[in-house]
């Protein structure tokens, strides 16, 4: 059984990932999940990583950095020995290497990566962990492009962790399920378990949609489809990002600037003091 976390210190050193994270971007569904359940869904990927290899397919949330760190500042005695962040995002990549530089953080790294190309040729993964774009148009078209890349970097034999739409009072979250696993289960992957409506977001127009965990683990002696990965077939990117938006972006590239963590210039303009006497 694990020790309780120290709930003050877990949010603090959260407090200090956010800090360093980048602005979502809108247009790629890059949606910020709210502080508290980052709290929580670190402890919860820990747990499930504890001594793992893990792949994070995208993750502008940074919930690799808030685990590392946490694990750093030692308010989480458990965690995956090796994590590594695929983004197409370079501000996403750069933020993660910066502030596992200032940390120390040896175990985690980043990589510039669109998961339209083929996934890289590297040593094998155990588990993956990925929340994609939704796929609210394309009934999780969108969703099943990401799964599939977790499933090639854990080379079809492993684990997944899928977060994922989950509203009962909506038709398309259902459907996406649906769809999702059904493609996992065509690559040997089923579901094994499944945490309902954990993380709400900073969504402005649908602020009560919520999210799930959704764990796939490989079938016996599934490594043995393993295949080399390709390009993703453009049939299937219509409607990625939204009703008529295909992706178009190969990679968002970070504008360098030496004042990171500080407020730009072109947020703010200054009304001086009026003094007696002018």
């Amino acid at each position: 059984m694990r020790e309780q976390v120290d709930l003050h210190r877990a949010i603090n050193a959260v407090s200090d990932v956010v800090q360093n994270r980048p602005r979502p971007l809108r247009d790629f569904d890059q949606i910020h999940m709210k502080t508290g359940d980052m709290v929580v869904q670190s402890e919860l990927v820990a747990d499930w990583a504890d001594k793992k290899r893990l792949a994070f397919i995208g993750d502008g949330d940074a919930i690799s950095v808030c685990v590392a760190y946490l694990m750093a500042r030692q308010v989480l005695s458990f965690g995956p020995s090796k994590i590594t962040v695929f983004d197409f995002d370079e501000r996403t990549v750069n933020a993660v290497k910066r502030f596992a530089d200032r940390e120390r953080l040896e175990h985690l790294d980043a990589e510039l990566y669109n998961c339209l190309d083929a996934f890289p040729d590297r040593t094998k993964y155990d588990l993956f962990y990925t929340n994609p774009p939704w796929g609210a148009s394309n009934n999780g078209e969108s969703v099943n492009v990401f799964v599939e890349r977790g499933i090639e970097a854990v080379r079809y034999e492993g684990e997944g962790m899928i977060v994922i739409a989950d509203d009962d009072e909506l038709d398309w979250p259902k459907q996406v399920l649906a769809s999702v696993q059904a493609f996992s289960l065509e690559r040997g992957f089923y579901v094994s378990r499944m945490q309902r409506k954990l993380h709400e977001y900073h969504l402005d127009d649908a602020p009560e949609l919520r999210s799930c965990n959704l764990f796939v683990n490989s079938l016996p002696k599934n490594g043995e489809r393993y295949k080399p990965s390709t390009a993703t077939a453009v049939e299937r990117l219509e409607n990625f990002y939204g009703k008529l938006q295909a992706p178009k972006v190969k990679f968002v590239r970070e504008r360098k600037r030496p004042d990171y963590g500080k407020a730009s210039d072109d947020e703010y303009e200054l009304e001086l003091l009026e003094r007696q006497g002018d």
